[in-house]
């Protein structure tokens, strides 16, 4: 039997970590992007994204009730925060799309009110992300409800472009894009500014339960921390080899680079474009597909978007997250990967 969450007010709330999907580890009850026991050893950027709930969602389902209530507690932004001016949005889909969308502002605590249609799920509930709101409970009105089904759980690692960077909604990123056409419980961990092939971060992956596996970095190893092809190679076929020990028949998605036009032909401060970079790592994923991992495919992402597809020159505006998503989601069928 669920546990119930019983208010000062006498109301009774259902546990909402059933219902939590997208979840990676839990820290305290908190959902987090990297496992708290090992965060010592991962960069400082990385650790700080961490902290964020990028695609942690609810997923319920309903016979009878005509609502559900959210019970969560936010951080507040203060008079001079620069996400002041964020949209503070609890989104209700199914699998048909969009159903509703209640805008609120952040609270230390609050509670939010969606209206249900009287078929149609199971449901997903996606959260903000901003201001890190954790959920403390939820109920439906008219009727009980339950958790969904589990899915196949998809672990997706990359960068910004991952974590969902100017697309205007958390259901609206590439991996929220393709999870919910493959029918995957997609969990996030994509680290702004980050995510340069660290081995810590192959190491937490490696001991994190996946039925499928998709890298998507590399973009960050042109400019922010600079890399040659060569390192990014040898980078890249350990970051592979580490995963592996952990996952040796996991399905597993390398997507390489997409384009970033001031970065294709511009040589770093090493003398890298992002040009070769990305050739070096799709070469690393290539030679290790012929070395044998046929659980291993390459989806290679340079003309997988233009540059209308891109909100900065960098990273994909709405139509482009949907562009990508879909492109994965083609290459993992052919791949065989949505059969299991």
């Amino acid at each position: 039997m669920r546990r119930v969450i019983p208010t000062e007010s006498g109301e009774r709330w259902q546990d909402p970590e059933p219902f939590l999907r997208g979840v990676a580890w839990l820290d305290g009850g908190r959902p987090v992007r990297a496992d708290p026991a090992d965060t010592m050893r991962l960069p400082w950027d990385t650790g700080e994204r961490a902290t964020l709930p990028i695609g942690v969602r609810l997923e319920f389902t309903t016979e009878a009730a005509h609502a559900v209530e959210i019970r969560y507690r936010a951080t507040v932004p203060g008079p001079t925060d620069a996400l002041r001016d964020l949209s503070h949005g609890f989104a209700l889909w199914n699998r048909h799309g969009l159903l509703t969308e209640v805008f609120t502002e952040p609270a230390a605590e609050s509670v939010v009110h969606l209206g249900l249609p009287p078929r149609g799920g199971p449901f997903t509930l996606h959260p903000p992300e901003a201001q890190s709101p954790l959920i403390l409970g939820l109920r439906g009105i008219g009727g009980s409800l339950a958790p969904a089904p589990r899915a196949p759980r998809w672990v997706v690692h990359g960068d910004s472009i991952t974590e969902g960077w100017w697309s205007t909604r958390p259901a609206h990123g590439w991996p929220a894009v393709a999870g919910r056409a493959l029918g995957w419980d997609t969990v996030n961990l994509g680290y702004a500014g980050a995510a340069r092939g660290e081995l810590a971060t192959a190491e937490q992956l490696a001991t994190l339960p996946a039925d499928v596996l998709t890298l998507a970095f590399g973009t960050n190893c042109w400019s922010r921390v600079p890399f040659t092809a060569p390192l990014l190679y040898e980078t890249t076929r350990t970051f592979l080899d580490i995963v592996r020990q952990g996952h040796p028949r996991t399905p597993l998605l390398l997507l390489s680079p997409v384009l970033r036009p001031d970065a294709e032909r511009t040589p770093n401060r090493l003398g890298a474009t992002l040009g070769t970079l990305r050739d070096a790592m799709e070469r690393a994923t290539r030679d290790r597909i012929s070395a044998g991992d046929g659980r291993l495919a390459l989806l290679p992402g340079r003309d997988l978007l233009g540059p209308e597809h891109l909100a900065d020159g960098l990273h994909p505006d709405d139509t482009g997250h949907q562009v990508l998503g879909l492109a994965v989601v083609t290459a993992a069928r052919r791949a065989g990967f949505d059969a299991g």
